[in-house]
Parts: C-alpha cells; structure tokens; sequence
C-alpha cells in the first residue's frame, strides 16, 4: 500500500528541518537568529535561482522525444544518428528571438528551432529558425541586429524605428524581412511551423565524400498562422499561449511531429552555382535540388522542471558528430565560437555535465576543475602524456571527416556566384509564391510596423527597400503609409 505521508522537508544537504513556517527567533517575537541555517539557506538560494536569461531566444519553451530514420541516406554521411533504422532520443526548444522572457511569445519575430540529438557518437546540435533564411550573412553583424530589435538605451523601450534603420541599412535583410512580414511571420503554434538550418552544412559518408546540405523540419501537422489581429488579442490574453499549446497538446497524447528533408549539392556544384550556396540570407531553390526524405522527429514527453531541462539546455552548433561538418557560411562559422562561449557565461564552464546537456556517449575529455564540476578527473591530465590517457584518433576521425571552410572560397564568393544580390529571392516571393491576397496583407503588415514611430529618413529608405525588392510593393507600401499619415 502506498503511504499517504508526506516527504519530509529537509535541507539541501539532506538533512530534516523543524518548521517550514517559522524563522528561529529570540522568543516568540524576538529577532532572527543568525544560526537558523535553514531559513538563510532558504533567502540566499532564492536569491540565486535564476540563470541570466538568453540575450537573443529569451522566451521559449521545448520537450523531448525521438529522432526516426525512415529512409536510407547513407550514400551521403556516415553519421550514425542518420543511419538507416536509427533512433535517438532528443530534445527541441522553440523560441522568439527579441522578446525577453517574459514577453508574449505571439509577438511577430522569426522563431528559434533549436534541436539536441543524443546520438551514439556524441551530441549532435542543430541551431535553426522556423525561415530557410536569416537577416545577415556575416556575424560581424550579429550583436548589431539583435541590439536593433530589443530596447533603447534611453527609455528601454521596443522600437520601431531603430530595426527599420538597422534593416533599411542592411539590404541583405530584404529575404527575411519578406518572410517576417508576410503570412508566416507569426506561427499559430509551434507544432503548425517548419524548422529550417538556415545555414548549409557538409555530409559526408564512409567513403570520404562531401555533400553540402540545407535541413527542412517539415511539420506533419501542416502550416498554420495567425494574422496580426489574431497575434495581438492572444498576446493580450496570454502571453504564454505557445508554450502551453505544445505542453497541453503533448499532455493530452498529441505527439507533434516533423518529418526531416534534405537538399544535398553535391560538392563541387558549389563553386559555379548561380549565387553563393553558402550564403545565409539565400535559399536553394527545390527545382535545383529537390527534397530529400530522412526521418521523422516526434516529441512525446514534457519537461518535469523547466529550468533544469529548458532553461539550461545548451544547444551549439559546434557539436558536430563524425559525418557532418560545416561550411564555409560565415554566420555558421562565428556562431560556431559564440554559442559555447555564451553558454560558459550564462550556466558556467561545466555546462555539458548538466543532465540535459550530457551525452550519452562515453567521455575522455582533458577539461577539468571549474566551478560546480562534478564528474571525476583522473590522471594524466594533459596530452600528449605516456600515461595512458585518452588519444586523438587522427586516423579515423581526420580530414575527411568534414571540418572543411574554405575562405577562398568565401572570399570569392560574390564574384563566383553571378546571381548573387540582395534584392532577387525576396522579390520572386512576393511575385511568384505570394497570391494577390498574400501580397495584400503583406503590404498591410509592412504599412502598420512603419506606422508606428518610424521616423521620416527611416521611412524615405524603407519606401526605396521595399521598391528594390519589387516595384509595385514599394509603391503601395509608400502609398499605404502616406494614407496613414494624413
């Protein structure tokens, strides 16, 4: 029979505590005594319970499930996690990019797909975005666009007219602000929105051959979205409402699920194709390299504490396992460095010992000591050493396993590529895969952002962007703004 009595209380170290209501004190009413050790334990790790939030991806939420391979793609990469008949458990986060945590996570902003595979090669991490493109193209940039779309420094506020300076600045943006504005700017929820890599990536397989791939997250359940009006009164009534569509829906027995897709070039198409494949604000388009199916990925278990399991997952996309490498993108390449590091500062050095970061795969690290280490270090404790400690193996695991980054090639890269501009890929969406009732709203949202505090040289520029992406959109934009005004 189980017992109905409650656990007892007892302090962090485990040890049985008195009273969970009552301080020690001098008499009934007298002043605390500084040796009640349970209640300062109790002040000074409230005190402590929060981590620094995200700078970008603040809010979000995530669960975990399991990584099915459905087809056979070993031709491509010998990557265990994408063998045929493969199964790996994971875990995703989604996320808005400008919004703090306490922000209404229906705000319009692209949305984080971030993704851990717990593979038997180690852990596999992929850092995406709900859009196949992103705003730049260079991580120079980076730290500027988020600061650009979060608060000013004078009156801490959101505004307008500093992204669309930012963005009218940055002609690259042109691709993601048409996604951002358009019909797919807002996901109804996150199980009804594609993930995406974004960035182009190398596979390689067992015989040392390179592919360059892009990853599409497709959802099983299909696309869905909601308009600004729609975005608005949720964020007015609950600013929380994707973070608790995915948990309920996974409570009820919902699993969501998304069927992952490849587009693979081969290796050397990439130094004549029409415009730089390795170019993040670019898509590849499907007629040029069609969809390629993989497996499924299907969430099936909420977190039981959302800080330990959400809050402090560290997801990086330098964790890449044996058959995949990166490319020479450049916003890969720094994210490759910025994520681990903004992980260090955040959780601290041993972020990977914490549970939901820790691989499943056996590790023979050299890192040792830091604060809150916990795993067990053993000598010797350098390389090389004579002692018996963990060896490199360079023959197995060595070029060509895919660390591959060629800056000639990116160096070359916009002489290379003869469709290589700004303006292009963001006009055929709104020409060819946008209907006239998509173009209209898309011209609706567009005209309400600049409408509320864009400043007039802001504007000027925002009139010329929106004409360098297609000529009718600008002029009804500026139409529309000018209407707005009077």
């Amino acid at each position: 029979m189980t017992s109905t009595q409650p656990k007892p209380t007892t302090t962090d170290a485990g040890i049985p505590v008195e009273s969970d209501e009552h301080s020690l004190t001098v008499g009934p009413d007298g002043p605390i005594l500084l040796q009640d050790h349970y209640a300062i334990e109790q002040m000074a790790q409230f005190n402590r319970e929060r981590v620094p939030e995200r700078q970008p991806h603040a809010k979000g939420s995530g669960a975990f499930g399991q990584f099915d391979v459905t087809a056979d793609v070993s031709a491509y990469t010998k990557a265990a996690v994408f063998q045929p008949g493969a199964k790996t458990r994971m875990v995703a986060r989604f996320s808005t990019v400008a919004g703090e945590r306490g922000s209404p996570d229906t705000w319009r902003d692209p949305r984080g797909f971030a993704l851990k595979f717990y593979t038997t090669e180690g852990n596999y991490d992929m850092v995406g975005n709900n859009t196949p493109v992103f705003f730049l193209r260079d991580p120079m940039k980076f730290q500027h666009f988020i600061r650009s779309q979060k608060r000013r420094a004078d009156n801490n506020l959101r505004d307008h007219d500093m992204q669309w300076d930012f963005w009218t600045l940055s002609p690259e943006s042109a691709h993601q602000v048409t996604w951002l504005m358009g019909d797919r700017g807002i996901p109804r929820t996150w199980r009804q929105m594609n993930g995406y890599s974004s960035h182009t990536y190398m596979w390689v397989n067992a015989g040392g051959e390179r592919f360059w791939v892009k990853y599409h997250f497709i959802s099983d359940q299909g696309i869905e979205c909601l308009t600004q009006a729609e975005a608005d009164a949720l964020a007015s009534a609950d600013g929380d409402y994707h973070t608790r569509d995915l948990f309920a829906a996974i409570g009820r027995g919902e699993y969501p699920s998304w069927t992952l897709k490849m587009q693979i070039m081969p290796f050397g198409d990439a130094a004549t194709y029409r415009f730089n494949p390795f170019d993040m604000t670019k898509v590849w388009p499907h007629a040029d390299y069609p969809l390629v199916e993989v497996g499924r990925m299907t969430l099936d278990r909420n977190p039981t504490d959302y800080h330990s399991e959400i809050e402090q997952l560290a997801v990086e996309p330098s964790n890449l396992v044996p058959g995949i490498g990166p490319s020479p993108d450049k916003m890969l390449l720094g994210r490759m460095f910025s994520y681990p590091d903004a992980h260090r500062a955040r959780i601290g050095a041993n972020y990977n010992q914490l549970p939901v970061n820790a691989p499943v795969a056996p590790v023979n690290s050299y890192s040792k000591d830091g604060p809150m280490r916990y795993a067990k270090v053993s000598d010797p404790v350098y390389a090389p050493n004579s002692k018996g400690g963990p060896r490199a193996d360079t023959e197995r695991y060595g070029e060509p396993a895919g660390w591959y980054a060629d800056g000639e090639m990116v160096h070359a890269a916009q002489t290379l590529h003869a469709e290589d501009d700004d303006w292009g890929q963001a006009g055929t969406l709104v020409r060819e895969v946008m209907d006239d009732a998509a173009r209209d709203r898309l011209v609706g949202n567009i005209v309400g952002h600049l409408l509320d505090g864009v400043s007039e040289p802001v504007l000027e520029r925002a009139f010329e962007y929106w004409r360098n992406v297609d000529e009718d959109l600008g002029r009804r934009v500026e139409k529309g703004v000018r209407a707005g005004e009077s």
